[in-house]
């Protein structure tokens, strides 16, 4: 696993970002909504009509809704699936973003993970996009062993932050100021590599 990142470089003002959270939305106190919230002035949020009883379809058409190419994905846990599953659809090829930041993904296969969500089946194959997986070693929906699995087979930066559990509100993280300076560096490569492609 790579270690947690502490430099950073300033986020680049043109960047959009779609937050696609997991299972419910994030609530208030979540570190996406306090992102959008505070930090992220060009920050939109899928808006699936199944939140608490989420289909995979429902899921993949709000991503398809919100999508443009200037944007980069911030996903938290079974968002993270479903991110995967429209990068890797026919449908996502002329909208391609300029990356994706995947955090706490779950493992399809454990036992915690929710029977409501059934439908969200895990493709690990190359995104075709830049993405980075943000994993905790004592996250009780994914081991590290099936995180690092994850990340590669989806070509993507493996980034252990330590134990922080499921990253999310009850982890006590509330800003997450860890993840936003990985997410300013995460972006700052996405624009590099965007450039290198249109010189």
């Amino acid at each position: 696993m790579e270690p947690y990142v502490e430099h950073a470089e300033k986020n680049d003002s043109e960047v959009r970002y779609l937050m696609v959270p997991g299972i419910g939305g994030s609530g208030a106190g979540h570190w996406q909504s306090r992102w959008q919230a505070d930090h992220l002035s060009r920050a939109d949020r899928i808006a699936p009509l199944s939140w608490d009883e989420p289909r995979l379809d429902d899921w993949l058409d709000a991503i398809d809704r919100s999508m443009t190419t200037d944007t980069v994905i911030v996903a938290h846990s079974l968002g993270c699936l479903a991110v995967a599953r429209w990068l890797q659809s026919e449908r996502a090829k002329e909208r391609l973003p300029l990356g994706a930041f995947l955090v706490a993904a779950p493992d399809r296969a454990a036992p915690t993970f929710p029977a409501a969500a059934a439908t969200f089946t895990a493709v690990v194959a190359p995104l075709p996009v830049p993405a980075v997986v943000i994993g905790s070693v004592n996250d009780p929906y994914c081991t590290p062993a099936v995180a690092a699995e994850l990340a590669a087979g989806w070509g993507a930066r493996l980034v252990d932050v330590g134990p922080q559990g499921h990253l999310n509100e009850a982890s006590g993280i509330q800003d997450w100021s860890e993840g936003r300076r990985l997410l300013t560096a995460f972006v700052a490569g996405c624009r590099r590599r965007a450039q290198r492609d249109e010189s």
